[in-house]
């Protein structure tokens, strides 16, 4: 999107916006080391998290994975494979709707999740005042 000459930011909302991304940059880099140290990728702790926390139910749909993660389909199917081989998550054919495949985690994945988020609330809460951050029983 380009803008006009008359909407260049002010020296103020560029210290703004440079603030924002560092402490973001800074709970990402966080959360890289921290579910390296669990034997998982990233986007492997994202999937879990994706799953865990899809609304209203425990499991969540190969597409509703997809765009929660921004990610093209194919990729998430294959993400989703290397999380099954790894006894993390199981898959299985949706009864209501033949298409769709569903996600849900195991014993091991919902294990590890709940030990690393439980890391990434405490690392949260340091950034409390920095810039608003869901709430998440602090």
């Amino acid at each position: 999107m380009k803008r006009d000459v008359d909407d260049i930011l002010t020296k103020s909302e560029f210290e703004s916006l440079s603030e924002f991304r560092f402490q973001m940059r800074r709970f990402e880099r966080f959360s890289e080391n921290a579910v390296q140290d669990f034997g998982i990728t990233p986007l492997q702790y994202l999937l879990l998290l994706h799953i865990k926390g899809y609304p209203g139910r425990d499991y969540a749909t190969v597409g509703e994975l997809a765009e929660r993660l921004q990610a093209k389909h194919h990729g998430v199917v294959a993400l989703i494979s290397r999380c099954e081989a790894i006894g993390l998550v199981h898959r299985r054919q949706s009864e209501i709707d033949k298409r769709q495949v569903e996600v849900m985690l195991l014993k091991e994945g919902e294990h590890m999740l709940t030990q690393l988020a439980a890391l990434h609330r405490t690392e949260l809460q340091s950034l409390n005042g920095v810039f608003p951050i869901p709430l998440i029983n602090f």
